[in-house]
């Protein structure tokens, strides 16, 4: 009787492991269908956006990969994923209160960096939809760009440059670049964002040599005369158009410049006098928009048209052809002339202004009075930024700085200089 009761009870048993097993099985075989179909689906994605593209674009299924590897993104290519790291960095959110001009408490009107980064993310990719050129890296160059820069604009930058003289100085071409390779702390596998070759190569638009030789693959452009891809080239010049153009508005709206003083400059000037003419009604803040407008919009045709017929006259046939040739991405000379006085009336007239340069004469104290007492006393630092290696302290006090909004730096120089409840 024993021996049936165990055959009787063992039958459903054994059944019960071998469904058992079946199931695990067809659990399996469905999982595996399911990754090879999501597998095909994100390679047709990658193809499909890729199709559209000119031959010498950046694609994203050649990218030369990222510093650490990572599965392939879901739903979207390489360079999106980039972008979408971008937007989601902290020092991108920073951006709104770092200086383009005008110091981020004289004014809520006024161009930020982050505000001049979407400008020149929104020129970059009409320009590149027009060229069939890689749009989601040109944006994410442009997004990323200013990730480095410090508070107070280029007197603050000025300003840190000469702080860290003896200790290999400040680019914040360099900086957006160790922010996006080590100082984000958002993932769990690495520090900074693990961005795609590409997109480092199109931040890092300026490098001297010395420090190039210390960039390896990515610095080998600067020591060998090439050019990066025509997206990065892309990227650089949309932000000259952007900060010319919006600059000139801060300019008018702030006081600091005229519409007289503006006459002088020929590209403003002809595109002035179209927009009265067209609109005689038209005054104020209303017609200097319709003159930037028309301004920026000419700059982009003629950027479009010069660069397909630098193309044509070099026919790249790949990205490595674009390298080996000289800058492909360029306005026409007569464009390019207006441009360039544009620029130097905004040097002399507005960058030079003398309510400009008492903001960055404070800027700049501000910054080296930081930098000075956190070198006399590192503990003053948080502890994040604290180290006992004497060589490397100067540049976590860099780090530190150049992270900081506008405001964020004048609290901090309170808080060590003026006597209060602070802390």
């Amino acid at each position: 009787m024993s021996d049936t009761r165990s055959d009787t009870h063992g039958a459903p048993a054994e059944e019960a492991r071998a469904a058992g097993i079946k199931t695990d099985s067809l659990t399996s075989a469905s999982q595996a269908s399911e990754a090879t179909q999501e597998a095909e689906l994100e390679a047709a994605l990658v193809a499909e956006l890729d199709a559209g593209l000119a031959p010498y674009a950046a694609h994203s299924s050649q990218s030369r990969g990222r510093r650490f590897a990572e599965p392939p993104p879901s739903a979207r290519s390489e360079f999106q994923r980039d972008r979408d790291r971008i937007v989601h960095s902290t020092a991108f959110r920073r951006l709104e209160y770092k200086t383009q001009v005008f110091v981020n408490h004289e004014g809520d009107l006024f161009r930020t960096r982050l505000t001049h980064s979407l400008e020149v993310a929104q020129i970059a990719r009409s320009v590149a939809r027009n060229l069939r050129l890689n749009e989601d890296l040109v944006e994410a160059i442009s997004l990323a760009h200013d990730l480095g820069h410090t508070p107070f604009g280029h007197a603050g930058q000025d300003a840190l440059n000469e702080c860290m003289r003896g200790h290999g100085g400040f680019e914040h071409n360099l900086q957006s670049l160790a922010v996006v390779d080590e100082l984000e702390e958002h993932y769990g596998a690495f520090d900074g964002l693990n961005l795609c070759f590409e997109t480092r190569e199109g931040i890092l638009k300026h490098c001297s040599r010395e420090h190039a030789r210390q960039l390896g693959e990515l610095g080998e452009r600067f020591l060998h005369g090439r050019q990066p891809s025509l997206e990065a080239q892309i990227a650089n010049i949309a932000d000259e158009i952007a900060y010319n153009n919006h600059d000139v508005d801060d300019g008018l709206r702030s006081g600091l410049l005229t519409i007289e003083q503006l006459a002088e400059v020929e590209l403003w000037q002809s595109h002035y006098e179209a927009a009265r003419a067209e609109y005689p009604q038209i005054e104020g803040r209303r017609l200097v928009h319709e003159t930037v407008r028309r301004i920026i919009n000419t700059l982009i045709v003629d950027l479009i048209g010069q660069t397909r017929r630098n193309l044509a006259a070099h026919a790249p046939q790949s990205l490595d052809d674009v390298r080996a040739a000289p800058p492909l991405v360029a306005h026409s000379e007569r464009i390019a002339a207006q441009a360039a006085a544009l620029k130097r009336f905004l040097y002399r007239n507005l960058y030079r202004h003398y309510r400009v340069m008492r903001m960055a004469n404070k800027a700049q104290r501000v910054v080296k009075g930081l930098f000075e007492a956190f070198s006399d006393d590192p503990r003053l630092l948080p502890p994040a930024y604290q180290t006992q290696d004497a060589q490397t302290q100067p540049r976590l006090i860099a780090h530190y700085i150049a992270g900081m909004t506008d405001r964020y730096a004048l609290k901090e120089y309170r808080r060590l200089f003026v006597v209060s409840d602070e802390v």
